[in-house]
C-alpha cells in the first residue's frame, strides 16, 4: 500500500459532472456544482477524500472546452492541467486519470482531451479509466457503456477501466454509482494498479507532435506546453 494519498486527477470537458464526481465520493456536498455552460471550477482543486478507509486526493480540474476564435480560455486550461501533472509527479506522482464523459457521442474536442492528459502531460505512463456521466434516463447503466465502448476504441479512446454514474442527490442508483466509481479507485495500489494494454510512454521528442496532431494546438503553443512539462 502506498504512504501517504493517491492522487488522483478528474477531468473533461464543462458540464461533463466532474465535481458531482467528487460529491458522489465524498458522500455530500463538498464540491460546488453550476448548472449553467460556465460551470464553477476556475481552477485546480483539491478534495481529500477518506474512500473505504483509503486515503485520496482527487484534483478537480478547469473544464476543457472547444475554443472559440480569438479564445485564449482553452489554452489556458490546458497549461493548468500540465502544471498540475507535472507538480505532482515531482511530488510523488499521478496514481490515475479519471476522465468524466457526459454520455452522448464522442467528439473532436473528447479526443483531444484524452491525448492532452494521457498522451501528452501523463506520457502513457499513468492508468486512465473513464466515469459516463448523465445515465438517470437509463434503466440499466452498465448498458451504455456495452453499446458504445467499441466507439471510443475505434477513435483511439482506450481505458483500463470505467464507471456508468448518475450524480443526481435522489435517484434511486446513487449508490451503485458510487460503488462502480469505487471499484475503480480500488485497484489503484503503490504498484500503478491498472495496466494499459500494449501501451508504450511517450518519448519527449514525441510530445509536440502529439500536442500538434493529437490536440490540434499550434505550433507555437505546442512548443509552450511542451516547455510547461518539461520545466
Amino acid at each position: 500500500m502506498k504512504d501517504g494519498s493517491f492522487n488522483v486527477i478528474l477531468f473533461g470537458e464543462t458540464g461533463a459532472g466532474k465535481s458531482s464526481v467528487v460529491n458522489l465520493l465524498a458522500g455530500k456536498e463538498v464540491a460546488r456544482t453550476s448548472p449553467d455552460i460556465d460551470g464553477c471550477t476556475k481552477a485546480c482543486h483539491p478534495y481529500s477524500l477518506i474512500v473505504n478507509d483509503v486515503s485520496y486526493t482527487v484534483w478537480d480540474t478547469v473544464g476543457l472546452d472547444e475554443p472559440m476564435i480569438g479564445d485564449t480560455g482553452y489554452l489556458r486550461a490546458i497549461e493548468q492541467a500540465c502544471k498540475l501533472v507535472r507538480d505532482l509527479t515531482k511530488a510523488g506522482g499521478v496514481d490515475l486519470l479519471l476522465f468524466c464523459h457526459r454520455q452522448g457521442r464522442i467528439t473532436t474536442i473528447t479526443q483531444k482531451n484524452y491525448a492532452l492528459l494521457y498522451e501528452a502531460a501523463c506520457r502513457k505512463s499513468v492508468p486512465i479509466a473513464v466515469v459516463i456521466t448523465h445515465l438517470e434516463q437509463e434503466e440499466h447503466m452498465e448498458e451504455w457503456w456495452e453499446q458504445n465502448a467499441d466507439i471510443f476504441e475505434q477513435r483511439g479512446v482506450k481505458f483500463c477501466g470505467h464507471a456508468c454514474v448518475t450524480t443526481l442527490p435522489d435517484d434511486p442508483k446513487m449508490q451503485e454509482s458510487k460503488e462502480a466509481i469505487e471499484r475503480i479507485l480500488k485497484t489503484v495500489d503503490s504498484h500503478g494498479g491498472y495496466r494499459m494494454a500494449t501501451e508504450s510512454e511517450v518519448k519527449g521528442k514525441d510530445l509536440v507532435r502529439i500536442l500538434r496532431e493529437r490536440c490540434g494546438l499550434r505550433e507555437h503553443d505546442a512548443y509552450r506546453v511542451a516547455q510547461i512539462l518539461a520545466e
